[in-house]
């Protein structure tokens, strides 16, 4: 088999059928690029898992009056709900941060945004309560006990609320991903009739050769490189958009995100892209292959 016969055979189909083929990477390119994105958003899911749930706490907020008057939470009632907070069995660690330490821990947290922290000012922030518990999954219990104590302000559970916005993520990728499955039907469609439409239109040369003892594989080979090698240039374009989305939309929106949802680097990119090559590389071929299996015969 020559291999400069069969690759200029290649050529000659992609470029018989130009149109086709360039709606074909673009079908190819929009559905891994989907796919790559929803990727993208499980790899931060798991960098906020590993990197909040270790650390999750419930924070018991105190009102102004005792925000602003007692700062070692030396007096009742901030005393007397320390002690107790300390002494109950579901508590591993409780830690009294004033307001002045709430706003230091707020500067440390977003100061890779200064618009945030040119808006804050220590009076906005209140005491409060750190508590970790030995079963971050009760913290309802604590909400029940001491939500109405005096000098109790509110009471915020950091499990709630990331799973809230673990669920958002979530949908966003399931979303994304729907996306993606159905411009990869499209793109299944697209690679089917270029093939097709190849294979017919040189069906005489193929017929010629099968006459001088070609084999089937070797003519119709042809063919299924024309598919795999579609979808390797819209894998390559998906790649392209992907990093192209990141320096011109992601990083602006997650800076002002900073310090809550981690960034997107370039290596997440870089470790995401060899699944979306093998998946451009699965569903061509074998589109392609079971085309020539079904629709051409000779």
């Amino acid at each position: 088999m020559r291999a400069s016969f069969v690759f200029s055979e290649v050529f000659t189909g992609l470029r018989r059928n130009v149109t086709m083929t360039i709606a074909m990477i673009i079908t190819t390119a929009v559905s891994l690029g989907m796919l790559g994105g929803g990727l993208l958003i499980v790899r931060t899911i798991d960098k906020m898992s590993a990197a909040y749930l270790a650390d999750v706490e419930v924070s018991i907020f105190l009102d102004q009056d005792v925000s602003a008057n007692d700062k070692d939470c030396s007096q009742d009632p901030c005393r007397g709900l320390l002690q107790s907070v300390q002494n109950n069995p579901a508590v591993q660690t409780v830690v009294f941060e004033n307001r002045d330490q709430a706003f230091a821990r707020f500067q440390k947290i977003f100061q890779d945004n200064p618009i945030l922290l040119q808006s804050a000012r220590p009076e906005a922030l209140p005491a409060s309560l750190q508590i970790k518990l030995h079963d971050p999954s009760r913290s309802a219990v604590i909400n029940q006990e001491y939500g109405q104590r005096p000098g109790v302000d509110r009471i915020e559970d950091q499990q709630q609320f990331l799973n809230r916005f673990f669920g958002l993520l979530g949908a966003v990728r399931d979303a994304t991903f729907v996306v993606a499955l159905i411009q990869a039907l499209a793109a299944l469609l697209l690679i089917s009739n270029t093939v097709q439409i190849s294979a017919f239109t040189r069906r005489k040369e193929v017929g010629i050769m099968r006459l001088v003892g070609a084999t089937r594989w070797y003519t119709q080979l042809p063919f299924l490189l024309e598919a795999v090698m579609t979808g390797i240039v819209g894998w390559v374009f998906a790649v392209g958009g992907l990093l192209v989305i990141k320096y011109t939309f992601l990083d602006k929106i997650l800076s002002v995100a900073a310090g809550i949802i981690p960034r997107i680097d370039v290596l997440d990119i870089v470790v995401t892209s060899p699944w979306l090559l093998l998946t451009s590389l699965v569903i061509s071929a074998t589109t392609g292959y079971l085309t020539l299996r079904m629709y051409v015969r000779h």
